[in-house]
């Protein structure tokens, strides 16, 4: 767990999308939601372009024809659209992280004032899939906010293969 948030934050520091990466989300994404995506802080769009390609490479593995792979890479990019540019920035979203490992309740507790960075920091960190499946249900992308919503909640017999995927290429990213 600690080296996989060492990788993330390595990640957040250096990564940028190329012109190639743009276009490939271009390609997958209605404008509307090429609107959301390009609103999220530069290091929220490198990390789902990292889960898009981990869960087009799951979906591959699987092999399962009842997986919907443009839905899950839809998914995949849409993910952290609930933040923002200005929300949280790293070093907002490394305190989210540490906060909710060392101190979950009381972070949970501390972050319903939003007062302040950090308490708002925390309240984006476990607000956003909300946050995020509101705004594409405005675009009429009902089914991704559907998923979207879900990607952090405990995982359920009754979900679908793209949340499972999205759950597991989010963890790896």
């Amino acid at each position: 767990m600690i080296l996989q948030r060492i990788r993330q934050f390595y990640y957040a520091i250096t990564g940028r999308l190329s012109s190639e990466d743009r276009e490939k989300i271009t390609q997958y994404l209605p404008a509307e939601a090429v609107s959301l995506f390009d609103a999220m802080h530069p290091a929220d769009q490198y990390h789902a372009f990292r889960v898009a390609r981990s869960a087009a490479a799951l979906c591959n593995i699987a092999a399962d024809p009842s997986i919907d792979r443009d839905l899950l890479i839809r998914c995949a990019l849409l993910h952290d659209i609930g933040r923002q540019k200005g929300d949280m920035d790293i070093w907002g979203k490394v305190f989210a992280v540490l906060m909710m490992w060392w101190r979950p309740q009381f972070a949970r507790r501390w972050a319903a004032a939003q007062h302040g960075r950090f308490r708002h920091a925390l309240f984006i960190y476990l607000a956003h899939p909300s946050i995020g499946a509101e705004k594409l249900i405005a675009i009429g992308m009902k089914r991704e906010a559907e998923i979207i919503s879900l990607h952090h909640t405990p995982p359920s017999p009754v979900d679908c293969r793209e949340l499972c995927l999205l759950r597991y290429a989010d963890e790896k990213n």
